[in-house]
């Protein structure tokens, strides 16, 4: 097992699926983690499974969508385990699914203030210290809808691309500053995103028998391991689970 000891990760939309297994791969890796999600009770009951495992764990409501949210997260992550080693950005959300010209305008947004916007909002509040101290690392949960239009993800696929040049830039304006920062795609993985996008019956991505989605340890183990110094040649770059080159680092069998 890689280990993490001395690390305190703070891993956003932690209540459930790949943010829940993360949260649970990096405590198990030795790092103390704060898992925050919109429901904190949710968020606080998978911490207290963690913690009865033997790890270092709590959770707390938080709106990534909100600045000030994401400030009191970070700094309630440093008061609690005293300090922010590792921000893993994965909270997000896919509606509006649909035709672009049917889409809620409101939600449209909604979803770029929580895909992308929450995202700048984590690496916000983090890097001051971060640079300050020499070093962290920052994962930023991408897609591979970043990089390929698909039908009805209008808004889903706007703000990952975003998230991805926002991943870039950050790793040109930190170069030499110690940052780690990585886009990290996971590929098709059997979450409650994927029960809604194939109850849309929208895109070939609908289509993909439940069968043949990941299980949310593969990228949870991907997670840890960008976490680690192995993984210093792809800073700035997007690490993803459909390149066999990758996947064949984190030894899945």
């Amino acid at each position: 097992m890689v280990k993490l000891q001395g690390q305190i990760a703070l891993v956003t939309g932690a209540s459930r699926g790949i943010g829940q297994a993360a949260a649970e791969a990096l405590a198990q890796a030795g790092a103390a983690v704060m898992l925050a999600a919109r429901d904190g009770a949710l968020a606080a009951k998978v911490a207290d499974g963690i913690a009865a495992a033997g790890g270092r764990a709590a959770g707390l409501a938080g709106d990534v969508s909100d600045f000030a949210s994401v400030t009191r997260l970070v700094a309630a992550t440093r008061e609690r385990f005293g300090g922010l080693d590792i921000l893993v950005n994965n909270a997000g959300v896919i509606q509006p699914i649909g035709p672009v010209w049917e889409a809620d305008p409101q939600d449209w947004a909604r979803n770029i203030d929580i895909n992308l916007t929450g995202a700048f909002h984590g690496v916000r509040a983090v890097l001051p210290a971060m640079v300050a101290a020499g070093g962290g690392t920052i994962i930023n949960v991408s897609s591979g809808a970043a990089h390929r239009p698909l039908e009805g993800w209008s808004a889903y696929c706007s703000a990952k691309a975003g998230l991805a040049m926002l991943t870039r830039s950050i790793a040109q304006e930190t170069k030499g500053r110690g940052i780690r920062i990585f886009g990290f795609s996971p590929g098709t993985v059997d979450t409650e995103m994927q029960v809604k996008i194939r109850a849309s019956g929208i895109n070939p991505v609908s289509k993909i028998p439940r069968g043949d989605l990941q299980p949310v340890d593969r990228p949870a183990r991907a997670v840890v391991y960008l976490c680690t110094a192995a993984a210093d040649d792809l800073i700035g770059e997007e690490a993803s689970m459909r390149d066999e080159a990758f996947v064949k680092r984190l030894a899945l069998g």
